[in-house]
């Protein structure tokens, strides 16, 4: 454990706490937000100590935050934006190439109906899994590639970000990589499309939910739609141009022994336009074992998750890989 630089931050987070100096918020109803270039990027190293400090501050209060600055082109994104419009406008029968066959999809479409109702389409959806081996559909045109793009560029983002989440906490800016084994990290990537919803009393796209791995992060092609809970309070996403929104997962939190923890979000509908989002969690490698780290566990804070492969945790409850789905009730104590 790097004692210096654990001192250092854990000295300061106390003086953050008390100043509004720092780009962090202090309304309860606005999400903070990072600056990605001053974080990794800057030559001055106390704007950089103070990034570290003010990350250091979002990831334990708020477990959220937009990412801005980060370097991933506009043109790319919206490259992988569009591209998703037009795999969804394909016919039914083209799309139905991608159905659930079994449980070593690693291309899956499908639908998301309102309960009890089989003919309400709240959402549509496509699952890759980016990495460590890529797979995209073969149609349209270009998306395959234009997908790849974007999750190799959005990856190289997530590994400084844990690189500098790492300093966070105290430690050599390896030290999440090593720990989780991300060099075969297992991510899985939800595309989805909202349609415009025209009933008050079902406006819930997704319920609320927690996500596995150590971050997820999220782009879309307009403002809205995500609310997270904070302090019993749900807030809404309003992400500045091509930002990043990201937050932490389930594995961080069980790593970390509850340090910083993943928030619970939803999915609102809307009457007014389409929704295009592409929701990625970023895991561990499957065959990593996750569990409270030592430097997190003592006399005054004992284990407050159990143990589990991340693989196992990912199939838990009868799901697959693919699916992406939380354990969490099941790792706490």
């Amino acid at each position: 454990m790097a004692k210096t630089a654990s001192v250092v931050l854990t000295q300061n987070l106390s003086d953050i706490k008390r100043t509004t100096s720092f780009n962090h918020s202090t309304n309860d109803d606005e999400i903070p937000t990072i600056d990605y270039s001053m974080l990794i990027c800057s030559n001055d190293p106390d704007q950089r100590l103070k990034a570290l400090q003010n990350l250091a501050y979002v990831c334990e209060e708020y477990g959220f935050f937009y990412l801005v600055n980060h370097g991933v082109p506009d043109c790319v994104i919206e490259r992988a934006l569009n591209g998703i419009s037009d795999f969804f406008d394909l016919t039914e029968e083209e799309k139905k190439d991608y159905e659930k066959k079994n449980s070593t999809d690693r291309i899956r479409w499908g639908l998301g109906f309102s309960p009890g109702d089989h003919e309400a389409v709240k959402r549509e959806y496509l699952k890759v899994l980016p990495h460590p081996k890529f797979e995209g559909p073969a149609k349209p045109a270009g998306f395959r590639e234009a997908l790849e793009d974007y999750y190799q560029r959005n990856r190289e983002v997530i590994i400084n970000l844990a690189k500098a989440v790492s300093k966070t906490l105290g430690f050599e800016e390896n030290y999440l990589e090593k720990e989780f084994e991300l060099e075969t990290g297992a991510d899985v990537s939800a595309m989805n499309v909202y349609p415009p919803w025209f009933k008050p009393n079902t406006q819930i796209g997704l319920p609320a939910h927690y996500d596995p791995g150590y971050f997820g992060s999220l782009i879309q092609n307009v403002n809205g739609g995500l609310q997270l809970n904070y302090k019993q309070k749900w807030i809404n996403l309003d992400m500045p141009s091509n930002a990043f929104f990201i937050k932490i997962g389930d594995h961080a939190e069980v790593l970390t022994n509850g340090k910083y923890k993943s928030p619970m979000h939803r999915v609102i509908l809307n009457n007014e336009v389409r929704r295009i989002s592409v929701a990625t969690v970023h895991g561990p490698s499957l065959d990593t074992f996750v569990k409270p780290a030592p430097e997190f566990v003592g006399e005054s804070h004992p284990p407050a998750y159990r143990g589990m492969i991340y693989k196992d945790s990912l199939e838990a409850n009868g799901y697959h890989e693919i699916d992406g789905k939380s354990c969490i009730a099941q790792l706490r104590l």
